[in-house]
């Protein structure tokens, strides 16, 4: 052990100074509190994006491909289902899965309320994992029975409170076209995507149901909904996808059909970017607040190793490395608050949300161990860094002054 790092331990830990003590459990806990709460911010914010990125990617697939046309209506316009571009792009690694859909708008009335809404019309290859994973009672549209599954229809819970259902009710649904049409549905699932533009709007059906209504042949669909393997390859499968377009159609993408949303999403890193400075100055400020007291406090102990013969560096030394053993157990105790919090909300979510707010009933926490680490080593080399200016106020210390001094 150098002669810097004895000394350093033996002023943190073996010092008889009541209040040298109470300074360095001021600055671990100033530590632990920052580095607890960067982390539990991060993981919050991660959270949210991940958490709402899914519930949107998941109801309607990052990329959508329609007839090229001037419809700006909720019905989309048929075209024939595109049989070699389809196999392409099931067949390609960057897409998980693709299926066709096609929507409908229809008024919904049941129990003396009407609700108008969009029929999202798919088949047996629709992915229904995240209608699934939100589904809050019932199941999904069965496609074993083609008679019966045209009859039945999941409701948001938005709609099924609006409407005053629940499972198993019967309900009518009118769709406006020439002559007006009326369908009679059951409720077989109930789901809660905790998006209001879902939830307000959206009922799944059987697309087969779509057809008839509009004279559709059976070949004829209202498009394809797209998702990429890697959303972060959804510019590079995008472009693959237009290269392989037939005539007549377009793609969009997810950005392009929820844009307020993904407005909102990069404020949610300038939250993060500000609590980060914030809680990082707090740390470091009270850490050269309580070096500059230890160094005042042991001006005579400076005077008398400078005495002795030790340079203006050695001595800065002692007090770097104290620094850093007080930084080292904030720290420690720092991730044991940030994770066991971010753990306790990830299994229990005790805090909860207004869905209709924040897009989900309850804190999301998302930890990855690049951001912990990546916490950890910023905050203590940052911290040193700043450390070395507080630290220089050792050669300003004169070594007959300091042994006078008491």
């Amino acid at each position: 052990m150098s002669f810097a790092s004895f000394i350093a331990s033996r002023i943190s830990f073996k010092s008889k100074r009541t209040f040298s003590k109470l300074i360095v459990r001021i600055a671990i806990a100033g530590i632990m509190l920052g580095l607890g709460i960067m982390i539990l911010s991060l993981a919050i914010i991660r959270g949210f994006k991940a958490q709402i990125l899914e519930k949107v990617r998941g109801f309607d697939g990052d990329i959508k491909v329609v007839k090229y046309d001037l419809n700006a209506s909720y019905e989309n316009s048929p075209f024939i289902k595109a049989d070699t571009f389809e196999s392409k792009v099931k067949h390609s690694k960057l897409v998980e899965y693709a299926a066709p859909f096609a929507t409908k708008p229809g008024i919904i009335k049941a129990n003396n309320e009407i609700e108008g809404v969009l029929l999202k019309g798919v088949d047996k290859n629709y992915n229904w994992a995240f209608l699934k994973a939100n589904l809050m009672a019932g199941r999904v549209v069965d496609f074993s029975d083609t008679t019966r599954s045209k009859q039945e229809l999941m409701i948001s819970q938005t709609l099924a409170n609006r409407l005053k259902l629940k499972l198993g009710d019967n309900l009518m649904m009118y769709f406006v076209q020439e002559p007006l049409r009326r369908r009679p549905f059951k409720v077989v699932g109930i789901f809660d995507t905790s998006i209001e533009d879902i939830d307000k709007i959206y009922v799944i059906g059987d697309i087969a149901l779509i057809r008839r209504l509009n004279d559709w042949r059976q070949d004829e669909i209202g498009g394809y909904q797209i998702r990429v393997a890697d959303f972060s390859k959804i510019e590079e499968t995008g472009r693959f996808i237009d290269n392989n377009l037939p005539p007549r159609l377009k793609y969009t993408t997810v950005f392009e059909n929820f844009p307020i949303i993904f407005e909102w999403l990069p404020l949610l890193d300038v939250n993060a970017r500000v609590m980060l400075v914030l809680m990082l100055a707090v740390s470091v400020i009270n850490m050269i607040s309580a070096l500059l007291i230890m160094i005042l406090e042991r001006t005579s102990m400076i005077g008398i190793f400078k005495a002795m013969g030790a340079t203006n560096w050695n001595i800065q030394r002692i007090f770097l490395y104290n620094a850093a053993l007080i930084i080292g157990i904030g720290l420690i105790l720092g991730n044991v608050l940030g994770l066991g919090l971010s753990l306790l909300q990830y299994k229990t979510h005790i805090f909860k949300l207004d869905a209709s707010s924040y897009y989900m009933p309850f804190v999301p926490i998302k930890l990855t161990w690049y951001d912990v680490v990546g916490l950890n080593i910023g905050t203590m080399i940052i911290c040193l860094l700043v450390l070395l200016i507080p630290s220089m106020l050792v050669s300003k210390i004169s070594p007959v002054k300091a042994i006078q001094y008491k």
